[in-house]
């Protein structure tokens, strides 16, 4: 069996998650009338987006093995008889299946879900909530933010849900997620925002939205909507020692979906921006010279010959503070804005060089295709 939540057992009992919060302040606000409990629960939130919300059932390509030539060469012939009796022939190892959910986003019959939901896939179905099942394509999936957009075989016009400001939630906030875990069909399930931008050592674009609401496995690829019915993001981990919900999941902001979404829609592929630089965080004892309270933006290790980094003038020991205006506090910030960066584009970087500030534009290139 696929399973929907691959980060699972790598994240159980990872250090790097288990922190003790403290509050240093607090405000108060008028909060959204969009972002308020509904009076009455979720039912007319539920019964508006849940046509939209899909089953999607897979079958990936059978790999070929030969288990047989795995085994030590020093075992004794009775006990590696008794191993191949109970190994697959070469050849015919079966066809994996797999499930997850999604979410349409247009009256087409375009749906969203994660790349681990449908990678490998040799086939797609998708099941509506109404009990209908439709035939499906992968139109393109990226692994580094976990995204994938399919196309249903289909010219009936579709329900669909709409995207909506990711930037805009706050923890705090009410969320709701719907999706089929464990293969259950329509399953709702509410909480709050727990957290914003997590970094959970996924990739080198982690930014992930957390949540307390229940999410388990089959919940992969469905929506997480706030109390206006937008999908704000899309469920994709969970924190788990079991495998089961514990309070603890993570979805991709609706605001990086939507930018792979379109690129995907383009052509299938992703199209990233590349600077051409190895980077390290600011060691605390620069940052105390420099009059930092903390290390703050990115410092360049090595350049890349004829990058645009190169080409620029940027030189190794250089401290980039900011790329495009945005300020480097971490170093995935400016991971996640150099690939948001379209190829040829001409930006101001900022860096600070043998203790000077100094700006200068850089034409980006284009990130190198791990897939091609």
């Amino acid at each position: 069996m696929m399973s929907s939540t691959p980060l699972s057992r790598r994240l159980a009992g990872s250090a790097a998650l288990v922190a003790v919060l403290g509050a240093t302040g607090l405000s108060l606000g008028i909060a959204s009338p969009a972002l308020a409990v509904p009076a009455g629960g979720y039912g007319d939130l539920v019964a508006a987006v849940s046509p939209a919300v899909v089953y999607i059932e897979v079958t990936a390509k059978a790999q070929p093995t030969n288990m047989s030539g795995q085994l030590p060469e020093d075992l004794p012939e009775e006990l590696r008889r008794q191993f191949e009796r109970m190994m697959p022939p070469t050849g015919e190892m079966p066809a994996r299946q797999g499930l997850g959910s999604g979410f349409i986003i247009s009256e087409d019959g375009k749906i969203v879900t994660n790349n681990h939901v449908v990678e490998g896939a040799e086939s797609v179905t998708v099941k509506l909530a109404d009990g209908r099942a439709f035939d499906a394509t992968v139109i393109g999936s990226d692994p580094l933010t976990d995204v994938a957009v399919l196309q249903l075989d289909t010219e009936e016009n579709m329900p669909f849900v709409r995207f909506g400001d990711s930037d805009a939630m706050r923890a705090g906030d009410e969320v709701v997620a719907v999706g089929n875990p464990y293969g259950l069909g329509g399953t709702v399930t509410s909480g709050i925002v727990s957290a914003l931008s997590r970094n959970i050592n996924s990739g080198p674009y982690d930014d992930y939205i957390q949540t307390d609401a229940a999410i388990n496995r089959g919940n992969s690829g469905g929506p997480l909507f706030n109390n206006a019915g937008e999908v704000i993001g899309m469920n994709t981990a969970i924190f788990s020692p079991d495998g089961g919900s514990v309070g603890i999941g993570f979805a991709v902001p609706s605001d990086l979906v939507q930018h792979i979404v379109a690129d995907l829609s383009d052509d299938g592929t992703i199209t990233r921006g590349w600077l051409g630089v190895q980077i390290k965080p600011m060691p605390e004892d620069i940052a105390q010279v420099l009059g930092y309270d903390t290390p703050r933006g990115a410092v360049i290790e090595n350049v890349t010959p004829d990058s645009p980094a190169a080409k620029a003038g940027l030189k190794e020991g250089d401290i980039i503070l900011s790329f495009n205006e945005t300020a480097i506090t971490e170093l995935r910030d400016l991971t996640r804005a150099v690939a948001a960066t379209a190829p040829e584009a001409v930006v101001p970087v900022t860096v600070l060089h043998k203790g000077a500030e100094k700006t200068l534009d850089v034409t980006v290139g284009t990130l190198a295709n791990p897939n091609a």
